[in-house]
């Protein structure tokens, strides 16, 4: 059974780089076909996928947050990285790690990922 993990702080002050880390178990990160995802949910919105990584490594964002998105994965680790830099309020959300194998296409709601995480809450405030 995959099972995901975010951590991360829960309060980022504006202007600085929120970082969350998401811990896959069950299953290797570099298993073939699957991709795994970086997603958030801001306040009574759906989901706004953020960018993901490939089996292969191979990256993807999304292009209206690219300019502020960095990912990257620790395969001795099985885990999988977010940087968000420059947040505002406007990046206040709950933050999810997802997977899906074989599909990279956005969803529309949790339930069209194979696993993902229980969701962090982020807060940008000073």
């Amino acid at each position: 059974q995959v099972q995901l993990q975010e951590s991360g702080p829960g309060l980022v002050k504006p202007s600085q780089t929120l970082s969350l880390t998401c811990t896959v178990s069950g299953v290797n990160i570099t298993a073939s076909g699957y991709y795994w995802m970086w997603i958030r949910q801001h306040p009574r919105k759906g989901l706004e996928r953020i960018g993901y990584i490939g089996y292969k490594g191979g990256i993807y964002y999304n292009p209206s947050l690219k300019s502020r998105t960095s990912m990257s994965r620790d395969t001795s680790k099985n885990q999988f990285t977010l940087h968000l830099s420059s947040v505002t309020p406007e990046d206040t959300a709950v933050y999810y790690c997802a997977t899906r194998r074989g599909d990279a296409t956005i969803a529309r709601s949790l339930h069209e990922y194979d696993a993902w995480g229980q969701g962090t809450q982020v807060t940008v405030s000073s």
